[in-house]
């Protein structure tokens, strides 16, 4: 990340922006920037307190009943401020760190929110790892901003104010020898900051990475292990940890220089500050060199504390700027705009299953067109067969009907409305897709097919489940219903995913159905399972099938043949074998292969 960047990242306007989600809770935050002027004033009460004990111990000297009772009355002030402090620092450490995380969870909700509604072109473009940082680390990341990184450094800030107005209060001279070395902390701060800044960049383009690479190489890990790629990839993955290890490295290496730099910059103020003081001391009466002894110790305790907050200023300042760097990416998220909302005209309209394509044209990047001046129709209660070599455009016309993605030529109508004017959950909640590929989330069986909906009951459940003749094999399962599927349905077979996938579609009484390759890679017995589905399934409603064995699609009421995104044929199959075309070709085919 550029310069450039950085100063851009790092600005009033998106600190605001942050803060804008502070807005509810603005009297925890009043609160705490009230607590961090409390704790500023604080800072340099005791060292105070102990010059003036100092000092009217040098002015009661030999008054031992006197001295007795002022110095309990002091220690009792000093043990009843030492709690007030130490309760007031829990409270704004507390407040900060909940007001904080209060934000982080408002933000993380804001951006799930926008993720379920992007575009899925987004997600064909980026990878789910790199989200994935977005929506978790990102965001925690913005905790640190009111934790230990804004509020945090207005309190750092008005505690040195305090301190230094304390010590030229108590003797400006003094005070002026002691800050002789600040020219060094200025500019050993500025190579600090600037060097972590880039390291905890760097760290953080490494986390995003290995997010992504991790997340991906998990879920392809048949694929890495089937041919033997884990060398390959453990090379890959060790590359890609070496950029997070060297970067954390060199955060390290600024730490470990600076912090020994400020140890030597606060030795040096405190020998100017024995130094000036023995000096002045030489040439003044015993009394008078007693009574700057109060003021020594208390510059001595001022300086500490004084450098305490120096010493962590630097470090909070990057942890505020790079939550600010992780706010500049999650805002990124939430200002995209790429998605797909309702039309000002749209409503929730019933279907009832009449579909028309008129000259559709559409392309997933610009100039590469997926399909080219495509036209068929299909009636309520009737059967679509879309057949075509892989990449001619099949999935794409039923990823256009639900509106996944938004067609840029003609019209796509549904009962004579063009589908724009269907509010998206009106449009989808009334068309089922069962995919070839099925994704079942952790979980029960049961909370699969509902997908929660807690309006489909658990009788509905099971009713359905006889319905299509899967019943029998649930009840099978440990726990029935209750079966956990784990992860993407890892513990079940292709043909009981798919089954269940079918299930799920039923359950919602969809008034059209796609089928995308539902009858691939299974055994012939699941099949017919899954043909008795399909039946079931289609009976009275709009159908739209895409399927390689060509066997089953034979009754389908309408079969079109795409190839290269252009629809080639349309008409029935015995219409369609009569002609001698593609279809024909494809069968023959087909047949041919059965027979070897």
């Amino acid at each position: 990340m550029s310069n450039s960047e950085n100063k851009k990242i790092f600005n009033i306007q998106l600190l605001r922006r942050v803060f804008q989600y502070a807005s509810p809770y603005k009297r925890r935050f009043y609160l705490s920037v009230a607590l961090a002027l409390i704790l500023a004033g604080f800072s340099p009460v005791r060292p105070l307190l102990i010059n003036y004990t100092l000092k009217k111990v040098n002015i009661e000297d030999g008054n031992v009943p006197v001295l007795m009772d002022f110095l309990l009355t002091i220690t009792i002030i000093q043990i009843v401020f030492l709690f007030i402090e130490t309760a007031t620092k829990f409270i704004f450490t507390y407040t900060t760190s909940w007001l904080g995380h209060k934000v982080v969870k408002d933000i993380r909700v804001k951006v799930f929110e926008k993720i379920l509604h992007l575009n899925l072109r987004q997600y064909d473009k980026t990878p789910i790892g790199t989200l994935t940082t977005r929506t978790i680390n990102d965001i925690e990341a913005i905790n640190d901003i009111f934790a230990e990184g804004f509020i945090p450094i207005i309190a750092d800030f008005l505690s040195v104010i305090a301190i230094l107005s304390a010590m030229l209060y108590t003797d400006w001279r003094l005070t002026l020898i002691c800050l002789i070395p600040f020219p060094l902390l200025i500019v050993a701060t500025y190579f600090f900051k600037e060097s972590v800044n880039k390291s905890f960049i760097a760290v953080r383009n490494a986390i995003a990475s290995l997010n992504a690479f991790v997340q991906e190489h998990i879920s392809g890990m048949q694929i890495i292990q089937a041919f033997t790629a884990e060398q390959r990839e453990m090379k890959k993955f060790e590359q890609i940890n070496q950029k997070h290890r060297n970067a954390n490295i060199d955060a390290i290496f600024a730490y470990s220089v600076f912090f020994p730099v400020v140890e030597i910059i606060l030795a040096i103020s405190m020998g100017l500050l024995v130094w000036f003081a023995a000096k002045d001391a030489l040439h003044i009466d015993s009394s008078e060199a007693k009574s700057i002894s109060g003021n020594i110790v208390a510059f001595a305790l001022l300086l500490n504390m004084l450098f305490r907050p120096l010493r962590v200023i630097a470090d909070k300042f990057n942890v505020l700027q790079m939550g600010m760097v992780a706010a500049e990416r999650v805002f990124i998220v939430l200002d995209n705009q790429d998605q797909l909302g309702d039309a000002d005209e749209a409503e929730d309209i019933s279907i009832n299953g009449n579909i028309v394509f008129d000259h559709v044209g559409f392309a997933y990047q610009p100039g590469i067109s997926v399909l080219k001046d495509v036209s068929f129709s299909i009636h309520e209660g009737q059967t679509l067969a879309i057949v075509g070599h892989t990449g001619s455009g099949k999935s794409t016309i039923i990823n256009l009907i639900n509106r996944m993605y938004q067609h840029q030529e003609g019209i796509i109508s549904i009962d004579g409305i063009p589908i724009e004017k269907f509010s998206l959950q009106s449009l989808r909640s009334q068309i089922a897709v069962v995919l070839q590929d099925v994704f079942l989330f952790s979980g029960s069986i049961e909370e699969n097919v509902t997908l929660r909906n807690s309006t489909i009951s658990h009788e509905k459940v099971v009713e359905a489940a006889k319905l299509i003749g899967i019943h029998d094999f649930i009840e099978s399962l440990p726990g029935g219903y209750a079966y956990n599927v784990q992860e993407r349905g890892a513990t079940l077979s292709t043909g009981q995913r798919q089954l269940l996938s079918f299930l799920r579609a039923l359950l919602f009484n969809p008034s059209i159905l796609i089928l995308d390759e539902a009858t691939s890679s299974v055994d012939s017995n699941t099949e017919t399972l899954i043909q008795n589905a399909i039946e079931v399934l289609t009976k009275g409603r709009t159908s739209i099938v895409i399927a390689h064995r060509l066997s089953t699609i034979r009754k389908a009421h309408k079969i079109i043949v795409l190839d290269q995104g252009k629809l080639i044929e349309e008409g029935t199959h015995q219409e369609l074998i009569a002609s001698g075309g593609a279809y024909a070709k494809m069968i023959e085919a087909q047949l041919h292969k059965d027979g070897d």
